[in-house]
């Protein structure tokens, strides 16, 4: 064990011959190149090669190199699972070379594990976060730094991470990017070179250790063809699969159809009985899916309990699987071994806008095919819709009866058949096999700079210095074609308007007109509402005491019957008062608002956001200095700040019914969820005095919206126009949305989705399976999980800052409760993910915001603060957890 600093580090060439002698095996020519290529450049390399092809051998060269000369090196994953998965792969490696687990670290948003560990594994916002927090984190004692899957680059979310990662390491960190094979590797690293002074070696191959075998297949169906797969002894068949599929009810219904089929070997459905039988299957998906998993097929995509989704992955990982129906996300997250790779459709998207899966995507699924430890070969199928299926073996029996037979069976069975043809339908988008040979010929994606600075990034560089040509320097530096550049260089400034307009900093040189004056909602107290403080004294006031009793449920008499009907107990009265507040909130409907109407103030013709008009010449400042106003946008990780700071301002207008509308619709949900969670009509949820005293005076005065939109005619009424269209109340969501665009229309990228979760799950008294049974979600409930969590989290980011006219210690405490509220009902089904985010959230608390990196999530922009500048620090979104799943729905 070297448990003590050595007196002399060996050399690279030492640690070369050490880490080659130390293999198990000969490394491949493509390894052998990148490891001595990391062994002997002085300032690093770019690995592009194949998935699949080991280049994790290749990272753990860089990990041993700082284990033996005790300098810290950084290995950085995009998604949480991911990095959680090289953890313990790297701790068993440094235990492996003589080393203590503890010399290995793990600093994720949701856990930290040694984090003064010789090698951390994080996920990339940690490292960027650090790099911008140099006055708490030294970098001058950091050898290296790995970038997996750095192809990421390209996400159009997230990989500004990289990229600024990239330009604020310093010279000396070695830098180690393993990437999938990508088409502009050369033009890269000129680039790397010329915007960044970095010179990189690369090594690049095509070739894959375990090489793949492509089938097309047109004439079997899905079962036919995993029946096939699973037939002869194991060197013969081609289990374990990942059956890939592009949208969770398509995993479920596909699982379904595979339950009734042979897919184990001998002796496995034994083993498999006894490890499901140390699980608790109880309550939700749980024993359907369990059924499924004794017959071989697992499930795995969001929708899922994280507790779920990790038995599937061990279960396969353990080979007591046949086949796992996933989403594509499994492709870019942890490493399941399989042997074949099945794609039921190469279409994604929305019906009837379907396209063909991108070739970047592809690639990663075809990847995922071959274990270099166990397999010869890969094999990638993919197979031709049912349809097409039943018309080739159609063709296959029509034409075995001769056109020129003069047999008069034989005639009258050919004209039987053709009067049986199969046909394609209308309303069905197909894909063929020149479809799938282009995917598999396809030429890697290129990198290129994508995406803009997220808000909160932008003000916190403001904050570190108002010097806006630095800004502009590093933009002209992006891997862009020049109008690109030009263009993001235009965004630079509008955003700096946008800022300047809310408020937020002041420019120089002046802008060539006057701030326009902001629209600021009225106090509660000007629309005669008053906030009212959480019981503290229990009995009939408890949380959720008599939430939708039955003579005044959401809508009173006039409530919807299924709503009535599906109805749970009222709440135990130990639930504390916000759900009794919610009930009065629901049930006050108008009264709370007052008659007389809100003060505001009209913006002119001023253009609120900043905007330039035609006659303008263009303006271009060179600083920004901070106002007082700028670190409140810090707050706020899990939603654009300057739309979390608009909500704050209204939320002290709202009740609490409305509050809980506005703040989970900042978490979005997929859309084929929304059905099932969307926000009751008015007669159910009556519109509450944010909506009554203020919004909808504010979109009709300003003419984003009429008077039937806001109350459109009732229902009976709209079905007598034949032709007429029937309208929805807008949801207060989007109603709060509308007035933030028009405030800030060059805020693009925020994306709300009304709901009612958080509502409903306390109407059936915090029970999350109930609610679950109750709404029928157990295929989803995965994603409310997650949702209620991200809740919980988003609650504690709004409790720093409280709406206008309201008590902050008030404030909290109402945050508070219900976010303790949904951490219990979490706990009650998950306890170890909760207790993940938990960590997360603690972890936040005492390092000043080293936690909450990692969103999965699209369009979400979140940042988070480091130790040694609380409240400040980057972050780019998507990332993968138990808490979130990017995978796209259709």
């Amino acid at each position: 064990m070297h448990d003590a600093e050595p007196t002399t580090p060996p050399s690279r060439d030492e640690l070369a011959e050490m880490y080659l002698d130390q293999l198990p095996y000969e490394p491949y020519p493509v390894q052998e190149e990148a490891l001595l290529a990391w062994f002997t450049h002085p300032e690093g390399v770019l690995v592009c090669a194949p998935t699949g092809t080991g280049k994790t051998l290749i990272a753990e060269a860089a990990m041993f190199e700082a284990l033996h000369t005790r300098k810290r090196a950084y290995y950085t994953t995009p998604l949480i699972a991911l990095t959680e998965q090289k953890f313990q792969e790297l701790q068993d490696a440094a235990e492996r070379w003589g080393f203590s687990r503890d010399d290995v670290g793990l600093v994720t948003g949701n856990r930290r594990v040694n984090p003064d560990a010789i090698v951390l594994v994080v996920v990339a916002e940690i490292l960027l976060n650090r790099l911008l927090h140099r006055e708490a984190f030294d970098f001058a004692d950091v050898s290296g730094v790995v970038m997996d899957e750095f192809h990421s680059f390209n996400d159009p979310e997230r990989g500004i991470v990289w990229e600024l990662s990239l330009t604020m390491l310093p010279k000396h960190v070695r830098l180690l990017l393993l990437s999938a094979t990508v088409g502009n590797s050369g033009e890269f690293l000129g680039w790397l070179h010329k915007s960044h002074g970095r010179r990189l070696q690369l090594v690049q191959s095509t070739d894959r250790k375990v090489p793949l075998h492509f089938e097309w297949v047109g004439d079997l169906l899905l079962n036919q063809q995993l029946e096939r797969m699973t037939e002869g002894e194991d060197e013969d068949r081609r289990t374990p699969t990942l059956l890939f599929c592009f949208n969770r009810a398509e995993c479920w219904t596909v699982a379904e159809q595979l339950k009734g089929r042979s897919l184990l070997a001998s002796g496995q459905q034994k083993q498999l009985a006894a490890r499901l039988d140390e699980w608790d299957w109880k309550g939700g998906v749980g024993p359907k899916l369990r059924q499924l998993l004794l017959r071989g097929v697992g499930v795995h995509h969001a929708g899922l309990l994280p507790k779920f989704r990790r038995r599937v992955e061990e279960l396969f990982q353990q080979k007591l699987l046949s086949v796992c129906v996933c989403t594509e996300t499994l492709a870019a997250g942890i490493n399941l071994p399989a042997r074949s790779v099945v794609l039921t459709t190469l279409m994604k998207g929305p019906p009837g806008k379907k396209k063909v899966v991108d070739s970047s995507s592809a690639k990663q699924m075809f990847g995922r095919a071959g274990r270099p430890q166990f397999d010869t070969r890969g094999f990638v199928y993919a197979l031709a819709h049912e349809d097409d299926v039943k018309i080739a073996r159609w063709k296959e029996q029509y034409d075995q009866i001769p056109e020129d037979t003069k047999d008069p069976n034989l005639i009258r069975a050919k004209k039987n058949l053709k009067r049986k043809m199969p046909t394609r339908r209308s309303n069905v988008q197909y894909w063929n096999e020149e479809q799938f040979q282009k995917l598999v010929a396809s030429p890697p994606g290129k990198l290129a700079s994508r995406g803009e600075i997220p808000w909160r990034l932008l003000a916190y560089l403001l904050e570190i210095s108002p010097d806006v040509d630095r800004l502009r320097t590093f933009v002209r530096k992006r891997l862009l074609a020049p109008n690109q550049i030009e263009n993001a260089q235009k965004r630079l400034d509008r955003m700096l308007l946008t800022l300047w307009t809310g408020g937020y900093v002041d420019l120089e040189p002046d802008p060539p007109r006057e701030r326009p004056v902001p629209t600021r909602p009225p106090l509660p107290e000007e629309l005669g509402v008053i906030p009212v403080a959480p019981s503290q004294s229990g009995g009939e006031d408890d949380f959720g005491s008599g939430l939708f009793d039955d003579d005044s449920a959401a809508g009173g008499e006039d409530a919807s019957a299924s709503k009535e009907e599906e109805a749970p107990e009222p709440a135990p009265a130990s639930m504390g008062s916000f759900g009794a507040l919610l009930q009065e909130a629901l049930e006050s409907g108008e009264s709370k608002t007052s008659e007389k109407k809100p003060k505001t103030t009209k913006k002119g013709d001023a253009p609120p956001s900043g905007t330039k008009a035609d006659d303008e010449e263009p303006y271009e400042p060179h600083k920004a200095f901070p106002t007082e106003e700028l670190p409140k946008l810090l707050l706020f990780r899990s939603v654009n700040p300057l739309y979390g700071l608009f909500a704050t301002q209204h939320l002290g207008l709202a009740d609490f019914a409305e509050r809980i509308q506005i703040l989970e619709s900042i978490l979005e949900l997929p859309r084929s969820i929304l059905p099932q969670v969307r926000v009751p009509p008015p007669e159910e949820l009556p519109p509450g005095p944010l909506a009554r005293g203020y919004l909808d005076q504010q979109l009709i005065e300003r003419g984003l919206a009429t008077q039937e939109d806001i109350d459109p005619p009732p229902r009976e009424e709209q079905v007598q126009g034949m032709f007429r269209e029937r309208k929805w109340a807008l949801p207060l969501a989007d109603k709060l949305l509308m007035l933030f665009r028009h405030e800030y229309p060059d805020v693009r990228d925020v994306r709300t989705t009304p709901v009612w979760v958080v509502g409903d799950l306390l109407h059936f008294g915090g029970d999350f399976n109930k609610y679950i049974s109750g709404r029928d979600l157990a295929k989803q409930e995965g994603l409310i999980f997650r949702h209620l969590l991200r809740m919980v989290l988003l609650l504690g980011e709004f409790s720093q800052v409280s709406p206008p006219g309201i008590d902050h210690a008030q404030w909290r405490s109402e945050l508070q409760e219900l976010s303790d509220q949904l951490t219990e009902s979490c706990r009650g089904v998950d306890p170890e993910s909760t207790d993940k985010a938990l960590e997360s959230m603690q972890a936040a608390d005492v390092v000043a915001g080293e936690g909450g990196e990692a969103s999965d999530l699209p369009g979400v922009t979140s940042i988070a603060p480091e130790p040694g500048a609380a409240g400040a620090g980057p972050q780019g979104s998507p990332g993968g957890s138990d808490l979130e799943s990017g995978e796209s729905e259709v």
